[in-house]
């Protein structure tokens, strides 16, 4: 089996209110409750706003400095992952559509080595 980031991007800003963002959590529970069954998942988590981050940065002549995050100004950022095991490319793919619809948001899927 091969292992496989499931990376959710959401917009900047204030999250949406609670009559948007319950029914995503719970599709979201739902997936994860799917994806546990069918032996998928192996850990997902949340991330903090990116204005919390830090970013080291060793190009400083020397020195490695520390900046506030974070690393890119956009429009969206990485917001969580999920972490699965699937037996190929097509399989996890398959996850990365069900946690878009459930999520309403971009999934980047990526083969994760290590």
């Amino acid at each position: 089996m091969q292992r496989y980031v499931l990376t959710i991007y959401q917009p900047d800003g204030e999250p949406p209110g609670p009559e948007v963002l319950e029914p995503v959590m719970r599709d979201l529970d739902a997936l994860g409750d799917e994806m546990r069954a069918a032996g998928a998942w192996l850990f997902s988590g949340g991330l903090r706003p990116p204005g919390e981050a830090a970013v080291l940065d060793p190009r400083g002549g020397g020195e490695v400095l520390t900046m506030d995050g974070p690393y890119t100004e956009g429009k969206e950022h990485i917001g969580g992952f999920t972490v699965i095991q699937a037996p190929d490319r097509e399989a996890a793919l398959a996850w990365g559509r069900k946690m878009a619809a459930a999520s309403t948001l971009p999934i980047e899927v990526r083969e994760f080595w290590g």
